[in-house]
């Protein structure tokens, strides 16, 4: 007798996906532990008149009893941790069961409310492993996003009780691209940068934002007989429109900018449909002058966007840094 053989690969998606389950049914019952034990131990360390020093005296008796038993789910630093969950989200209720443990002792290291509030919406819209959202706090997404925009319009996007209308509300400035694996001093051209970000295309369009899809490679387009290419394509189902990337390992000129509105332009004449909003532009460069940037557009300019890229993760201290430059030129308009 005869066995269909996709009869085997459907058992084992069967097993994959129970073993999946299994995994983040204890996963959820590990994280609802150590809120309930964070919560016994505020509450009691509550009763205590001089609350510091009991609260200390505490958890070490507490981690005394368990931890020979238990192990270090019971050290003193975990019951801590298990303390600053529950004071961070005393509400049972508003815990995410598709959150591990891993995910909320990331959140509950951020102090800045409107900052956690941030990762807690981005980590639910998009899914974001453990991992992924270790990376986007490391590469501070929250303060490169607040460059451009206010924190209420940066959590409205978050939360999705606001569409982005805008390229700059999504479109980060630096780009972090650290799992490139290029190095700064390393010598390498255009087409070393492209490949690198083909090869990590799901990385990349994770720093690019929401809502991005890949579209095309070094897109081909004519022009009365000559033919030009657009280093990479994408398409924002947010902003309802093609995105164009244009890559330079150098520092941004003119002309850059000008090739790429060529390129916008031949896209909103030729390939953006009558539902679609105009084409947006992002050239990626090694370093730019802003002054540059706004005498060469218009002033009107919603469709080109210069963004700096890093190959390695900025310091806090270079994040505040790029806070001040930014603000100085608010208060300073005319002095770039």
């Amino acid at each position: 007798m005869e066995i269909k053989k996709d009869i085997f690969q459907q058992i084992l998606i069967i097993v994959n996906t129970a073993r999946s389950n299994a995994v983040r049914r204890v996963d959820t019952e590990r994280m609802l532990m150590y809120w309930q034990i964070g919560k016994l131990i505020f509450e009691e360390e509550q009763q205590g008149e001089e609350r510091a020093a009991y609260g200390t005296f505490l958890i070490k008796t507490i981690s005394d009893e368990f931890q020979p038993q238990f192990g270090s789910g019971f050290s003193v630093r975990q019951l801590e941790m298990n303390r600053q969950f529950y004071r961070t989200f005393p509400i049972a209720n508003a815990l995410r069961t598709q959150f591990s443990w891993t995910h909320y002792r990331m959140l509950i290291r951020i102090d800045n409310p409107d900052k956690r509030d941030f990762y807690i919406a981005e980590t639910e819209k998009n899914n974001w492993s453990a991992r992924q959202l270790e990376r986007q706090i490391n590469s501070q997404l929250f303060e490169r996003l607040l460059m451009s925009n206010d924190v209420a319009s940066v959590l409205a996007v978050a939360r999705e009780e606001k569409t982005p209308t805008n390229a700059k509300e999504i479109i980060k400035d630096p780009m972090i691209l650290e799992f490139l694996g290029l190095r700064r001093e390393t010598a390498y051209y255009e087409k070393d940068l492209e490949t690198a970000i083909i090869t990590h295309l799901q990385e990349f369009i994770l720093e690019l934002g929401n809502g991005f899809s890949f579209v095309a490679r070094q897109k081909r387009i004519h022009i009365d007989g000559d033919e030009f290419f657009v280093d990479l394509v994408f398409y924002n189902r947010l902003l309802q429109c093609f995105v164009l990337i244009e890559i330079k390992t150098t520092k941004l000129t003119h002309e850059n900018l000008g090739q790429l509105q060529m390129y916008v332009n031949y896209y909103d004449r030729y390939e953006k449909q009558d539902f679609e909003n105009p084409s947006i532009g992002i050239l990626l460069c090694t370093d730019k002058n802003d002054a540059v940037v706004k005498i060469s557009l218009p002033t009107n300019n919603n469709t080109i966007i210069a963004s700096k890229y890093q190959l390695y993760l900025p310091t806090e201290q270079q994040l505040i840094d790029e806070v001040k430059k930014e603000i100085e030129k608010l208060d300073h308009p005319n002095h770039e």
